[in-house]
């Protein structure tokens, strides 16, 4: 999309998210992925700029921007690191769902914190036993004699699992409900940041060590452990009145901007993975002539920044149709599964360009085609992705 496509508070905040990507996060992502640690003063700098609350409402400490100027930082976030992007994602997921379903207590007690990057935000839908069949979900809440929820079950793969405060966990209330997704519910499960076995009035909640994984590497992915840990009815997303029994539909709302998300991150890589590989044909020489001028080269070149900006297009209409209000699950699907393609075929098409070197931790490329796969599978695998899209066609041309 062109420059002249975007306000100037837009392009304003994308030059300032690139320039930060382009001095504190490409030249130490090396460090971190290899290490798997957290990047926490890059993080700490992310806090400052502002970014955990773009799309909190001005009223509650954020900046009240809307989605698709949020699917342009994290576009230029991924751009440096997917996992810098994924660090804001879950806790940006967890501030909408708060904003558009949290009751008005629920909102001013979190949103304020969470706009600064006090608390993090995480969510979690999967278990061990289901990754797209989220209305089998198993881990349940019972409510107790004294009236607040005991949840007892495990959840797999939550992004920021150790260090968010709060996780916006869906769990099944009603077992009887038919269809099963009116059984469930969505809580605001409050924890210690950073702690492993919660005490005091987080006891039950436990965070085992994460998991170790091929690429997405810096930022946690955890299991969460649930037994017999307890949670006021306040907590129900929504309050119990209004929240109990209808998480499914919230969740799948929020997932919407999750997909958006993904795809965002997917242009970024994508966009990455093209400059690396734009620059490296330029220098390397084969032939007597930089390898850029072999047509082989040029064709794989052009293909890449076709696919790029087909990606970034999708996401951003994805965007503006959520900013709109209006219904964007096609739009939002067809943009995830496009863009994840997209970084998985550039990063390929890139390491390909670098040939030997491309396959060296010694360069950039590594890290992306390690990273790229994840965005395959994440907020819905590709096979998920056609499958809504299909259903929801039909849906809307019915004959």
């Amino acid at each position: 999309m062109s420059i002249t496509d975007l306000t100037d508070e837009q392009q304003a905040i994308c030059e300032m998210v690139r320039q930060f990507a382009d001095e504190q996060i490409i030249p130490n992502a090396e460090h971190y992925d290899h290490e798997d640690e957290f990047p926490e003063p890059i993080v700490a700098q992310m806090r400052e700029l502002g970014l955990f609350g773009v799309t909190i409402p001005e009223e509650y400490g954020g900046m009240g921007l809307d989605l698709a100027t949020y699917a342009m930082i994290v576009e230029e976030l991924s751009r440096g690191w997917i996992s810098i992007s994924g660090v804001v994602n879950t806790h940006f997921i967890g501030s909408y769902l708060l904003m558009k379903f949290g009751t008005e207590e629920q909102k001013l007690r979190y949103l304020p914190s969470m706009a600064t990057g006090e608390v993090r935000a995480a969510f979690s839908l999967s278990e061990p036993e289901l990754g797209s069949d989220v209305a089998a979900i198993k881990t349940a809440a019972k409510k107790t004699s004294e009236g607040d929820y005991e949840i007892n079950g495990t959840k797999m793969w939550v992004t920021n699992g150790l260090r968010s405060g709060l996780v916006f966990v869906l769990v099944r209330t009603d077992p009887e409900a038919e269809p099963r997704h009116r059984g469930l519910t969505c809580f605001i499960a409050e924890k210690e940041p950073g702690v492993a076995e919660n005490t005091g009035p987080y006891k039950g909640f436990n965070v085992p060590p994460q998991i170790k994984k091929m690429g997405y590497k810096g930022v946690e992915s955890t299991e969460l452990v649930f037994d017999g840990y307890r949670v006021p009815a306040e907590n129900i997303l929504g309050g119990e009145d209004e929240g109990l029994n209808r998480g499914f539909s919230q969740m799948m709302d929020a997932l919407e901007l999750g997909r958006v998300n993904v795809a965002a991150r997917g242009v970024g890589l994508a966009q990455r993975a093209l400059e690396l590989a734009l620059r490296y044909s330029q220098e390397r020489r084969a032939f007597g002539k930089p390898i850029a001028q072999h047509q082989a080269i040029q064709f794989k070149l052009a293909d890449m920044a076709t696919q790029v900006e087909a990606a970034r297009l999708l996401t951003r209409r994805a965007a503006r149709m959520k900013d709109a209000g209006v219904r964007s699950d096609i739009e939002a699907g067809m943009a995830k599964l496009f863009a994840s393609e997209a970084a998985r075929m550039c990063a390929e098409e890139s390491l390909r360009i670098h040939g030997g070197y491309g396959y060296s931790k010694e360069y950039e490329i590594e890290r992306l085609y390690r990273d790229a796969p994840l965005l395959l599978i994440g907020e819905g695998t590709s096979e998920i992705q056609r499958m809504v899209i299909g259903r929801k066609l039909l849906e809307r041309h019915k004959i």
